[in-house]
């Protein structure tokens, strides 16, 4: 690979996707390969069929080195919030005396709040805001002078489950892995920095899996995923329609939820034959499946209190709801929030179900440069 490459495995509740890119000129992204497929998904911190995983990704890196012609010696895997944990601490480090504060001062005060857990690995820590001896709060401590720290920090843990999964899979290709927490790559890259500085909040649906949290800064405040998405609307869907999955699959694109009321009925078709679909009881069933999604956004929201948190819109992302019209509009009204889409600032890759691995692409990128020849020989 070469030295600005990155091979990116980004693994959402119903598909993987594996790739090999670089950042190129203003912020966009060159890719080499790139290969997505569907697999059976995870629940309750488990993978349903962890061999299906595994030949899968092996399948799909072995596609991809291909593609590129590159044999990739670091994969980078981002971490669902499934499998993530979330702290958060105010670690505070002391100097004799007052100094320039330096990168290594960060580090050292973030090795500070570090725990350590039997069933968890860490990843990273990522900070909110930093105070220093006088009082002042900053992003960016480095350069200034104090006789303390302190830091709003997140700590972001991966379960042991999901890593020794991953290690076992690549065991024998020679690649060395580096975990990175996906939720926190798309809140950081999504989401602009002069927001997030004050408060943000951003939803990502998936399809079996969706993440709701609350950011500040680099740092994400407060977490929470559970097992509702797109799969639950296609279940009300096939239930209150009587139709197969795929034909449920196939309608949600379809359907208008700003369809008003006695509409009657549509003829729909695939190669199955012919179904007639009262587009009522459509949109009644669209809507109780987005509810699951509403009741997990509405359940964080009743704990999150303060001036600074009311008229804060939420930003959703993620492939599970995003081609059903009107759908945002059913969860905003639902929650009593504004909320919006967001995507990658990107021609081709600006749609909310390609969030995900381009925010990973974004903070592999920047590990991978951290990490380089030049970085340290100038000290960050």
């Amino acid at each position: 690979m070469g030295r600005k490459s990155v091979a990116v495995m980004d693994i959402r509740s119903s598909k993987i996707t594996m790739l090999v890119g670089e950042r190129s000129v203003n912020n966009t992204f060159v890719f080499t390969a790139m290969k997505s497929v569907s697999y059976g998904g995870y629940a309750d911190g488990r993978f349903f069929n962890e061999r299906e995983l595994s030949e899968l990704a092996v399948n799909t890196l072995r596609e991809v080195e291909r593609v590129s012609n590159m044999k990739i010696r670091r994969l980078y895997i981002g971490v669902p919030g499934e499998f993530l944990k979330v702290l958060l601490d105010e670690p505070v480090t002391g100097f004799p005396k007052q100094k320039r504060i330096a990168a290594g001062d960060i580090d050292a005060l973030y090795e500070s709040g570090r725990q350590e857990f039997a069933e968890m690995t860490f990843l990273r820590a990522s900070c909110a805001i930093f105070t220093t001896s006088d009082k002042r709060v900053v992003i960016d401590p480095v350069g200034i002078m104090s006789s303390s720290l302190k830091g709003l920090v997140s700590y972001f843990y991966c379960t042991k489950y999901f890593t020794d999964l991953m290690e076992r899979i690549f065991e024998g290709t020679g690649i060395t892995l580096k975990f990175l927490p996906s939720t926190l790559a798309m809140a950081c890259y999504l989401i602009p920095s002069e927001t997030r500085d004050e408060y943000a909040f951003l939803l990502d649906v998936g399809d079996n899996s969706s993440t709701v949290m609350l950011m500040q800064g680099n740092a994400i405040l407060k977490q929470t995923t559970a097992p509702v998405g797109r799969t639950q609307i296609v279940a009300e869907l096939m239930k209150a329609l009587s139709v197969p999955y795929d034909v449920a699959s196939s309608l949600l694109p379809k359907t208008n939820l700003y369809t008003r009321s006695n509409a009657g009925k549509a003829e729909f078709m695939n190669a199955k034959g012919t179904y007639e679909i009262d587009l009522d009881v459509l949109v009644s069933a669209v809507k109780d499946g987005l509810d699951a999604v509403c009741e997990i956004v509405g359940s964080f929201m009743e704990n999150m209190q303060g001036r600074e948190l009311d008229y804060k819109p939420i930003y959703v992302t993620g492939e599970g709801i995003c081609d059903i019209r009107g759908a945002l509009e059913h969860v905003s009204k639902r929650v009593d929030r504004v909320c919006e889409y967001i995507t990658p600032n990107l021609p081709y890759y600006d749609k909310p179900s390609m969030s995900s691995f381009i925010s990973l692409v974004d903070m592999a990128c920047d590990d991978n440069a951290q990490g380089g020849f030049f970085y340290h020989l100038f000290g960050g």
